[in-house]
Formats: C-alpha cells, sequence, structure tokens
C-alpha cells in the first residue's frame, strides 16, 4: 500500500527531480496546491491570481521509505528560510511549505521543522498546512528535467 506526501520547495521540477530518485518513492507528479481555483494553469498560478503553490505530489512505499527520511529530502533541497522565494525564483508559488494527508504527517512535519529551527538558528518560513486538492500540471511539466537534461536543486 502506498501513501502521499505533498512538498513545495521553490520550482517543482527540480523538487520533482530530488525525489524521483530516493528509493521507496513510487511516483512523482508535479503541479499546484494551496490555492483557491479549481484547476488553475501555469499561467494562472505564475500571474499570482490563484494562491497556488508549486509542489510535488510524491507517492511512496511507506515500507521502503518513512516519511521522516522524505521530510529530511525536503529540507535539504531548498532553502527554507527564504519567503516566496528560491534563488531566482520569486512569487508565493516558489513558497516553502509542507502540505500534510494525515494527522500523524502532521506530527512529523512540525518535529521535523522545530529539529531543522535549532539546527538552523535563524527563522524558517516553511508553512505547515493541510494538504488539498492537488491539481497536477500540464504534461509538458511532467519530468521536466529529466527530458532535458537538466538540473537546478542542490543539496546545502
Amino acid at each position: 500500500m502506498t501513501e502521499r506526501a505533498t512538498f513545495a520547495a521553490g520550482c517543482f521540477w527540480g523538487t520533482e527531480q530530488a525525489f524521483r530518485h530516493v528509493p521507496g518513492v513510487v511516483d512523482v507528479l508535479v503541479g499546484y496546491t494551496g490555492g483557491t481555483a479549481d484547476n488553475p494553469t501555469y499561467e494562472q498560478v505564475c500571474g499570482h491570481t490563484t494562491g497556488h503553490a508549486e509542489a510535488a505530489e510524491i507517492t511512496f512505499d511507506p515500507a521502503r521509505v518513512s516519511y521522516g527520511a522524505l521530510l529530511d529530502v525536503f529540507w535539504k533541497i531548498h532553502d527554507p528560510t527564504q519567503v516566496n522565494r528560491q534563488g531566482p525564483d520569486i512569487g508565493t508559488q516558489y513558497r516553502s511549505a509542507i502540505f500534510f494527508n494525515s494527522p500523524q504527517q502532521e506530527a512529523e512535519a512540525r518535529a521535523s521543522l522545530a529539529r531543522e529551527q535549532v539546527k538552523l538558528g535563524k527563522p524558517i518560513a516553511t508553512q505547515i498546512a493541510s494538504a488539498e486538492r492537488f491539481w497536477p500540471a500540464e504534461a509538458y511539466h511532467q519530468r521536466y528535467f529529466e527530458r532535458h537534461n537538466v538540473t537546478c536543486h542542490v543539496e546545502r
């Protein structure tokens, strides 16, 4: 049986790429969540009219990889202290967020944020919120870096 984890860590292409290579991850979809419009398009999200974040929905096998291990990857692939940006990407769609899919995920996310806060020693901007409807992005965004042989996220 699989579970879902939903993370926003800046550009969803890099987030997808980072999680796709984790053993136990079955699939990764990029898309939009945390906003108000139904079935938003990339242009709408980038136009700041929907409130959505670019996010990755990870389907994983908890017998092979824990949610906690996925949280560890999340913290490593972006700067959680930046507000509404990652590197050159600026806007609310690039915010750092953990969208939990169960009370257990919420508890683990909050505990991991507290540990990361102590480790970093400066304010973390990451939001923790209940997962809302996840809208898959357009087909040309799926596996974008894999198809174009490029990368952007680096571990810190």
